[in-house]
């Protein structure tokens, strides 16, 4: 009875609060809610949106934003099952080339004084799939539908609008360099695969099998628009707070760029119930990295990040070591040591020479058994390191099949087993390589050029722990490890995609919740390590790799035997060691905070993890061990319920 009468009251202070906001300014927002009790988080943000016109952009400060505020066809609950969201349910035909969602009923967009703008329908989505594939819009979103479900005709329409732009709407014939300007085939808005039905009925049209297509839709580009509020603000959508419309748990009530931010609870919002945080207040502090714990200790914050110098301090405090915890990592994201099959840096480092070693196997197994991930790693998280280290090239965490993580499978069991330094085998294969190299007239010891980024914390001092451990172990008669800084701006250009390395440190985030998105860095138009331009012997592993890969992504109806193939192929990268799989992200850190990461939305991948929904403030914050056994609960549940 007494929670019966709280949510009556609660109904009221909404109600009133809703009344007042038709009458007052965005700002006002925050006052109203002010009424009510109000659960109140608060942060430093070091990095500030470049729009906040979703449809536009993937960068992680904007969706921060987004994410919070427009809601996606599906939705996650915190061990990552897929649930009911915009759409309340769904269904695929048989081959999953076509999937129907039925939108959910009286879902309303607001504005950020709360005022109505009409209702969510089947044609929002149709809009953002007409705005992101128009090139004219400069959409930074538009891959994700061409990579992995590959929309019907959401390519063409993309190529041909850049056409148009390109050649001033067909009044040019070349372009700026003289050479001739393509003509791709007219194509319209309507021939997009994504249609209404009817007002609630929404229907995507793919060219292949997608039975990852879910964890595709919460990406801003999938998110809804109202085709009429967009027409209206035109060029001024996602200006500012005011030139948005909100169907989301939340409003951005307040946005002074390079300053603040706020967060205010949507009284509209129809899961209302799962939104425990009323507020999220945020002030822009890109300094403040290295003082943020202090601020947390007078109260100012409920969440910080430590800096090392703060992390050694707190740890070794009794009082202090029972709040601070490891940041979740974030399993989206694997790091990978590739070797350079094509290299196209300068002759003094032996092209040829390179060429040669690079193409032997034993020369790359015996890099590879030199190298000691969890020293590496410790660079990054000297307290837990095992933590971070992976052993395959698709992270842990990131998709399971049943129970069993991805990482798991009987085809790693090997590969986890053997996964430390082993100082023997990788003198035994230098030694077998030594001996083959020679006979074809190779050169030692190997020049092996490896760049870093300097702007990047940590790469450096990794670098030059990878050449100590690789020339100790194999002699730097064998082998000479180059460590040379690259540019600090441009440097995937300038280093990695231009082949200017023989060996280097690279990365891929996961774009969808299915390990055929971890081969994308190894295809035929990959820009990593080139291997398919290798010789015949390195040839003909990729085309066994691709024949696996290809194989793995025509299973559409069977779970464990798709993951199981593509651990095939995988386990073939590995094994041959064309890729040197080291760690998942690690840049999170160590944290004090309120929030328990482990009550959050999951997803690998997209914005699920953004979000403040499912969040409840707490009043303190966690220690390390706590903060392992509700890591090992979250796991048991993951597995038990997936």
């Amino acid at each position: 009875m007494r929670k019966h009468n709280f949510m009556s009251l609660s109904r009221l202070v909404c109600a009133a609060a809703a009344l007042a906001m038709l009458l007052t300014g965005c700002n006002d927002v925050e006052k109203i809610m002010y009424t009510a009790p109000q659960e109140v988080f608060r942060q430093y943000y070091v990095a500030e949106c470049s729009t906040l016109n979703y449809l536009k952009t993937n960068m992680f400060a904007d969706t921060a934003v987004s994410a919070n505020i427009i809601d996606c066809l599906v939705d996650y609950d915190n061990v990552g099952n897929v649930l009911p969201g915009l759409a309340e349910s769904w269904a695929s035909n048989s081959d999953m080339t076509e999937w129907t969602f039925f939108i959910r009923r009286g879902v309303k967009w607001v504005d950020c004084e709360g005022a109505e703008h009409g209702e969510v329908t089947a044609d929002d989505w149709v809009t953002a799939a007409e705005y992101v594939n128009n090139a004219a819009n400069g959409s930074g979103c538009q891959y994700m539908y061409s990579s992995g479900s590959v929309i019907s005709g959401a390519q063409d329409y993309y190529n041909y609008t850049e056409y148009l732009q390109e050649s001033n709407n067909g009044r040019l014939t070349e372009d700026q360099n003289g050479e001739p300007i393509a003509v791709p085939p007219a194509t319209e808005p309507g021939d997009i695969g994504v249609k209404a039905v009817d007002k609630y009925t929404l229907k995507y049209q793919l060219d292949k099998p997608c039975p990852f297509f879910l964890s595709v839709l919460s990406y801003p580009g999938f998110m809804p628009v109202n085709r009429a509020y967009l027409a209206e603000k035109g060029e001024s959508f996602g200006s500012d707070n005011k030139h948005l419309l909100y169907n989301g748990a939340y409003i951005l009530s307040t946005w002074l760029p390079f300053n603040r931010r706020v967060l205010t609870k949507n009284l509209s919002y129809w899961d209302a119930d799962k939104v425990y945080i009323d507020r999220v207040e945020e002030s822009y502090k890109p300094e403040s990295v290295g003082t943020q714990a202090t601020n947390y200790l007078r109260g100012d914050i409920d969440r910080a990040q430590l800096s090392t110098s703060e992390l050694d301090e707190w740890l070794t405090d009794e009082k202090r070591r029972q709040m601070v915890h490891p940041a979740r990592s974030d399993n989206a994201y694997s790091y990978f040591y590739c070797f350079n099959f094509d290299p196209q840096f300068d002759d003094k480092y032996d092209r040829d020479n390179w060429r040669l070693a690079v193409n032997n196997e034993n020369f790359r197994k015996a890099v590879a058994a030199a190298m000691d991930k969890r020293t590496l790693v410790s660079v990054y998280d000297p307290y837990d390191p095992d933590r971070l280290v992976s052993n395959t090239i698709t992270p842990k965490d990131f998709v399971s099949s049943g129970s069993t993580d991805y990482t798991l499978q009987a085809q790693f069991t090997e590969i986890n087993a053997n996964s430390s330094r082993n100082a023997e085998a990788a003198k035994q294969y230098a030694a077998a390589a030594r001996s083959e190299l020679r006979q074809k007239g190779a050169k030692f010891p190997i020049k092996m050029l490896m760049p870093y980024n300097p702007s990047v914390l940590g790469w450096h001092a990794e670098a030059d722990i990878i050449k100590r451990q690789i020339e100790e172990t194999l002699g730097s008669d064998f082998v000479n490890v180059i460590v040379e800084a690259g540019p600090e701006t441009n440097f995937l250009s300038t280093i990695r995609r231009s082949g200017n390395y023989a060996f280097m440190k690279c990365n891929w985030g996961g774009d969808y919740t299915d390990p055929e998105t971890f081969t994308e860095p190894f295809d035929e138009d990959n820009d990593y390590n080139f291997w398919y331009r290798g010789d015949s012997e390195t040839a003909a592993l990729f085309a066994e790799w691709d024949s696996i890969r290809t194989e793995a992504g025509g299973i559409s109806n069977s779970k464990s035997a798709r993951y199981s193939r593509f651990a095939d192929a995988e386990r073939l990268l590995i094994d041959h060691a064309i890729a040197v799989p080291v760690s998942v992200e690690c840049s999170g850190g160590y944290i004090v905070s309120k929030l328990d990461q482990y009550e959050s939305e999951y997803s690998a991948c997209g914005i699920a993890l953004q979000r403040f929904k499912l969040l409840h403030l707490n009043e303190t914050s966690y220690g390390i061990e706590e903060c392992e056994r509700r890591y090992q609960s979250w796991q048991e549940k993951r597995s038990g319920e997936q």
